[in-house]
């Protein structure tokens, strides 16, 4: 192997091992048109490992959590131990479709949806989310960080 080649490959390898792994971002999902909040903690699934994994080995969604899988139209619930509550969205964020308490061995779709968001089940009749309702997705704080209010 040409020496250079074999250097500039160890420099590269080393700096790699430098970088650090991006953070999962967890996200506050507001509902513009009815002024409630759908999530307060986000889990946001955009590779592919992650929209594979989804909410399978997870016990239970607390209010106030959710997966937004995207990009996505369909979705199912095999071996899941809960029934959720799905959210299609478009490229705007506005709601295509709503599915209320999708119980566990179900599929679901929306062919005009570029993302769905999974909450807990009761999340849509709580927040009177409606079809054409328009969401807006802003960063979470960090647990434990303090939020000064004026």
């Amino acid at each position: 192997m040409n020496p250079f080649r074999w250097i500039a490959l160890r420099l590269r390898n080393r700096l790699a091992s430098r970088r650090q792994a991006p953070q999962d971002i967890r996200l506050r999902v507001s509902n513009l048109t009815r002024n409630t909040v759908l999530a307060t903690c986000m889990d946001v699934a955009d590779s592919a490992a992650k929209r594979n994994k989804g909410l399978l080995g997870r016990k239970c969604l607390v209010p106030g959590e959710g997966l937004w899988i995207r990009p996505c139209e369909a979705v199912h619930t095999f071996w899941m131990l809960f029934p959720i509550d799905l959210v299609y969205l478009d490229r705007k964020n506005q709601i295509r479709k709503l599915v209320s308490a999708v119980p566990p061995w179900r599929l679901s779709a929306c062919l005009r949806a570029h993302s769905v968001i999974e909450l807990p089940s009761g999340t849509i009749r709580e927040t009177r989310t409606q079809l054409g309702d328009t969401l807006e997705f802003s960063v979470a704080p960090a647990p434990g960080a303090w939020i000064e209010v004026p």
